[in-house]
Formats: structure tokens, C-alpha cells, sequence
């Protein structure tokens, strides 16, 4: 198995540069397998096909295991389009594939036939070859990245982000437990379901494909892959009875759909760009969702219709885009961060009319925090909340009373910047990671660094090496 390195920024541009290029070839064309087949498999196949799910086993992840096939047999016969069982499963008035899905389109068809009959050559480059799988988990030269954290509802396991996967830990951190492998090489997004029992993982591959993930948590299965969009997803959040799970898009679209079936229930396109951050009103009708266009916004679940910005409308209000937001345990209120470093708690619900210039909502705005707030957390009653920051050279993370503006404790230690922050629901700790890639418990009571860890174990020929 080959060594991946896991710097973000790495990983980011070679997935970012060479989906790009992803585009139906034209029939007269050479058609490549990387830039015209693969994505055509990966947006509308690989959900069901997976390492961690592989209908009729079959997984359509890498040409090897396209071209290997499933319980059926082979996928296709290169140079024979029409003994191909790929075609024959993707054509007709009533196609198999993709399972409960819009059929491909004739070009997209005609896209793989003309590949098959070219020779359904490999020109997977060799750094592009993700050969992972829940038998064969990434291996590491460096630290993942720590986008997001999450406890699980009986305090016994954390969830962290890594690379194609989701890492549990013993919530003490003494512990690796399980290796959630899949099929998106970016994980943006984790989150326990109310219950504790699932586990929803919002993340995908830029340019190509947007994935939520529902895991059972104790059995460490895959439930379900849903393909959403062509970018990743981001701030997946269950409702209170775990029914529902919302998420943003990089479309600028906010969405909810039903956990037992992927079913979109909400649709909401009045963002004008990335959607990091979603959460669920304290009576569940409502969604709230915060956006790179420096805007909170507030949408009815059963009409899908956007009700009024929560923030003010005033340009120049607010200074730079929305990263973070979750809704008070007990309140209807919702505590938001971005790019101006400072938290801010709101109501949800406008009481008075609209005035221009007003920012009626905003009940209490708290001490900056350096640079741009990416992620933050109320403890399980809502009196104290976990931030986290990110600038150019360092991060930081604080805690705070949710009735006092100044910071109750600063979380020392990190020496990047604070991408994930998680407070353990019996409120007796705080987890967070970030670019350096370690995982940081804090005692929530005095601030004091209890323990850290890497996520995973490095390759021990390159451990320590970028």
C-alpha cells in the first residue's frame, strides 16, 4: 500500500486539480478513464458500491475494482461495448443502474461505451491511486488534518476526522476502536446522532462529488451513502429525534433529508455561495444556516421557503463570511462565528418588524477570539460554549459562559490553527484538533491540558517527515 501524505492543502489541490479536468469526452474523442469515466462512476455509482457497502459486490472506486467486477462477473470486456455488463446495467428504457436514481444521461452512456470500445485502458495517475478499503485503511507519514470532532452520547467514544475515514477513540483518548473507511477523501463534518446510535459523516472530493454518510455507531457499519452534488458537503446536523440531517452545499444550497432513507425533504438556494453550517430550530421546523456570503438564514422545513436573515441585512454589518452555528440546547437562539473572530448569539425568531439598518436579533456578541472562528460547541445545557480559531500562523480556543462576554478559560497548547472543537456531553471535557493534526483533551472546569494524541499511528519510515 502506498503512503499517503495528508497535508490539507496536498490533498486539496491533487484532488481539486485533477477533478477539474472531469468532463464527458466527445464521441470522436479519446476518452480517458481518470477524467471522463471515474467521475461519471463516482457522482452516480459509487455510493452503492463502495468498500464499506458493496452492492452485489461490486465496488466502483479505482479501475482495478471496476474492472474486476462483482458477483455478476467482470464489469466489461475491453473493446466490446456490447457484452459489456457495465452497459448493459446503465442502458435501456429501465436501467439497474443507478439504483432509485435519475438514469445517466445518452452522453454519459455513450461516454463509457466509447471508452470500452477504445480499449478501457487505465491512465489513473500513479498519485491519484487511493488504494484504501475497510480491509487495507490509509496509511499515514503524516498527521491528518483535524477538520471535525464529536462525542458520542454515553461519553465513551470520540469521532475524529481523518483521511477516507472517521477514527473512534475511547473518549479519553487511550484507544483506537474503529476505522470508519469510505468512499470521500475529505471529511468536513461528524455527527452522533441524538440517540448515540448513528453516526452522519458530511464531507466528498472537490469538483467531483458530495457524500453523507449514515454509520451505524456500534456495529461500525454503513448504513447508507447518499450522492449529493458535485462538491463537497459541509455542517450536518441532526434534528432532535435524529429523523432528519441537514447540511450545506457548495452550490449554496441548504438542505435536509430523512435519515432512514436519504429522501430531500428541504431545499433552500437564497444563500449566494458556500454553505459551511446548518442547524434545526429548538421546536424542529425551522433550519438555520450560516454562508460564506456573511449571512444567517432562517427557512421553513415544511414549505422549503426562506423566512427572513436572522443577521442584519445592512452592508457592512457584518465583517466576512459565516463559518459556524449551532442552536441553543434549551433556547430558541443560535450561536454563530466566522470570519471576524467574534461569537455571537442570536435569537432565531424576529419579534418586531424589519428596519433597515437593525440587527434586532443579535443578543449578546462576546470577546475576539485571533483570526476567523471555524468551529464552535455548546456544553449539553447551554450555559457554556467551546470556540475555536484559525490565522495564518497559529489557532485558539476558548471557553466561554454563554451570559458573560469575556472568555471564562483559554485552552492553551495548540500550535496551529483550531479547525474542530467538541465538548464531551457530560461536560467534564473538551476535545480539539487542527492543522498540526492532534487531538487536545482539556479539563472543561480549569482549562488544563489533560492529554494529546495523534489520531492514527505513523508510518514509522516517515513519521515525523512532510
Amino acid at each position: 500500500m502506498s503512503k499517503l501524505s495528508l497535508s490539507f492543502c496536498a490533498v486539496f489541490i491533487t484532488t481539486f486539480a485533477a477533478s477539474a479536468m472531469a468532463q464527458d469526452a466527445k464521441p470522436a474523442d479519446k476518452v480517458s478513464y481518470y477524467r471522463h469515466v471515474r467521475p461519471i462512476l463516482q457522482r452516480h455509482c459509487s455510493g452503492c458500491h463502495q468498500p464499506a457497502k458493496p452492492g452485489g459486490k461490486l465496488q466502483l472506486i479505482s479501475f482495478e475494482t471496476f474492472q474486476k467486477g462483482g458477483e455478476a462477473g467482470p464489469s466489461f470486456v475491453a473493446g466490446k461495448p456490447d457484452e459489456s455488463r457495465i452497459v448493459e446495467y446503465i442502458s435501456g428504457e429501465k436501467p439497474e443502474m443507478p439504483l432509485n436514481a435519475e438514469p445517466l444521461s445518452k452522453k454519459q452512456i455513450d461516454t463509457i461505451r466509447n471508452w470500452i470500445a477504445q480499449g478501457a485502458t487505465d491512465d489513473t495517475p500513479a498519485a491519484a491511486r487511493d488504494d484504501v478499503s475497510t480491509t487495507k485503511p490509509p496509511v499515514y507519514s503524516q498527521a491528518p488534518v483535524i477538520t471535525s470532532l464529536a462525542f458520542s452520547k454515553d461519553n465513551s467514544l470520540l469521532a475524529v476526522s481523518g483521511y477516507h475515514e472517521v477514527l473512534l477513540h475511547k473518549a479519553d483518548g487511550s484507544e483506537l476502536v474503529g476505522r470508519l473507511v469510505g468512499r470521500s477523501p475529505k471529511i468536513n463534518s461528524i455527527k452522533f446522532s441524538p440517540d448515540g446510535t448513528k453516526l452522519a459523516v458530511a464531507g466528498g472530493a472537490p469538483s467531483l462529488f458530495g457524500e453523507i454518510q449514515i454509520w451505524d455507531a456500534a456495529k461500525k457499519e454503513l448504513i447508507r451513502s447518499d450522492t449529493i452534488g458535485i462538491d463537497t458537503l459541509y455542517g450536518a446536523c441532526f434534528n432532535d429525534d435524529g429523523t432528519l440531517l441537514s447540511f450545506g452545499t457548495f452550490d449554496n444550497r441548504v438542505r435536509a433529508i430523512q435519515v432512514a432513507d436519504g429522501k430531500q425533504v428541504m431545499a433552500m438556494d437564497a444563500h449566494s455561495d458556500l454553505v459551511y453550517g446548518t442547524t434545526f430550530s429548538l421546536k424542529n421546523d425551522h433550519v438555520i444556516s450560516v454562508s460564506r456570503d456573511m449571512s444567517m438564514k432562517l427557512t421553513e422545513l415544511k414549505t422549503s421557503q426562506f423566512i427572513d436573515n436572522i443577521t442584519s441585512i445592512t452592508p457592512g454589518a457584518l465583517k466576512g463570511g459565516l463559518m459556524a452555528v449551532q442552536r441553543h440546547p434549551k433556547e430558541e437562539q443560535v450561536l454563530i462565528g466566522g470570519a471576524d473572530g467574534e461569537p455571537k448569539l442570536y435569537k432565531i425568531f424576529r419579534t418586531q418588524a424589519r428596519q433597515i439598518g437593525d440587527d434586532f436579533n443579535r443578543l449578546r456578541g462576546y470577546a475576539k477570539l485571533p483570526g476567523r472562528i471555524v468551529a464552535l460547541e455548546f456544553n449539553a445545557d447551554g450555559t457554556k460554549f467551546v470556540v475555536g480559531s484559525s490565522n495564518a500562523t497559529s489557532g485558539a480556543a476558548r471557553i466561554y459562559k454563554t451570559d458573560a462576554d469575556q472568555p471564562l478559560l483559554e485552552l492553551k497548547g495548540h500550535s496551529a490553527g483550531v479547525f474542530a472543537v467538541a465538548f464531551r456531553p457530560d461536560g467534564k471535557m473538551v476535545a480539539t484538533g487542527g492543522l498540526d493534526g492532534i487531538v487536545r483533551l482539556f479539563d472543561a472546569e480549569t482549562g488544563a491540558l489533560v492529554k494529546e494524541f495523534v489520531p492514527v499511528t505513523l508510518a514509522p519510515a516517515v513519521a515525523g517527515v512532510n
